[in-house]
């Protein structure tokens, strides 16, 4: 009796190490860099995280273009990696393609929706966060006019901007509002100069706070605020500590909960395919409150933003999605 306990205590500790050993996480960053300090850095973080808390190794790679993209999508599913996460909308066809390929993989696509049975979309409520930080911007403003700067010119990124310009508008009515797109194609995500220039040029009109949303160009961004001492406005990751003082806060959006939860339900077989939406209510989106904003947050300005999510999470408020009409109201 005991050696027969024995050997199936020695069998399930092995089938647990085979189902480990199955799960080979891999990640394909967005354009613009691992290290950007924003979009693809929050989901190298969610992946850090899952292999410290499980001692799972996962791969990634940083594609430079478009065809990067997809190949390394194609090449992870090859070698039977699985889950593969791809972090953008830009691999939107390679991810359709891709999983048609390889059905028994997992996928899972950030910032757009594949209809597949195998991949898991996530999407965020990226104006529901903007309008929060909006709020902050308008309430700080001394000269009555604020800032956006955004990456690539799409219809994502003008959902920042909207949902900003709302908050903005809630805060101050008569708020003026600028906005510039860095570009419209890849490279706008990794241009910090030409986002230092928009900035300045919105300050040179009078913006004493801008908001990027805009991957890496967002860092130029910042530094220009800060060497202007003006505020500024981070995103995606939490980039208070960048410039502290400078930054009011930065829109965060938790692009390492969408790759944590992707390698963590695999593992536990857990995974659904489908549109996951993460807003307020989900904490996916949030205004970056820590030490290093502390001294630019009034009493008043934090207590209009806990009324603004209570508001938005009872459906007391909505906020606009561009993306819904292309179109912002005034």
């Amino acid at each position: 009796m005991k050696k027969s306990l024995l050997t199936l205590l020695a069998v399930a500790a092995m089938s647990t190490t085979a189902l480990a050993a199955d799960i080979k996480p891999a990640l394909v960053y967005g354009t613009g860099g691992k290290f950007d300090k924003s979009f693809n850095e929050a989901a190298f973080n969610g992946a850090e995280k899952f292999k410290k808390e499980t001692g799972i190794a996962y791969r990634d790679f940083e594609p430079t273009g478009d065809t990067q993209g997809e190949q390394a999508i194609r090449n992870f599913a090859s070698r039977g990696f699985n889950p593969v996460v791809a972090v953008s909308f830009a691999w939107t066809s390679a991810v359709e393609k891709v999983a048609a390929e390889f059905p028994d993989t997992k996928f899972i696509i950030v910032d757009s929706v594949v209809d597949k049975p195998n991949v898991r979309s996530v999407l965020y409520k990226e104006e529901e966060g903007s309008y929060l930080v909006g709020i902050l911007a308008g309430m700080a403003s001394k000269t009555g006019k604020v800032g956006f700067v955004g990456g690539m010119d799409i219809p994502l990124i003008r959902k920042f901007e909207c949902g900003y310009e709302q908050g903005a508008r809630a805060a101050k009515a008569d708020i003026e509002v600028f906005q510039n797109m860095t570009g419209t194609t890849g490279a706008a995500w990794n241009d910090p100069v030409r986002g230092g220039e928009l900035t300045k040029n919105q300050i040179d009109q009078g913006a004493d706070v801008v908001y990027a949303a805009a991957g890496a160009t967002g860092l130029g961004v910042l530094q220009t605020a800060a060497d202007n001492k003006k505020l500024s406005i981070g995103v995606d990751s939490n980039q208070n500590h960048l410039h502290p003082g400078s930054v009011l806060t930065s829109m965060v959006k938790r692009v390492d909960l969408a790759v944590y939860n992707a390698f963590n339900d695999t593992k536990s077989d857990k995974f659904t395919a489908g549109v996951q939406s993460l807003g307020i209510k989900e904490d996916g989106v949030a205004a970056a409150m820590d030490e290093n904003n502390k001294p630019l947050i009034t009493p008043e300005m934090q207590a209009a933003v806990d009324k603004a999510k209570a508001d938005i999470i009872a459906g007391t408020v909505k906020v606009h999605d561009y993306t819904t009409d292309n179109a912002c109201p005034k």
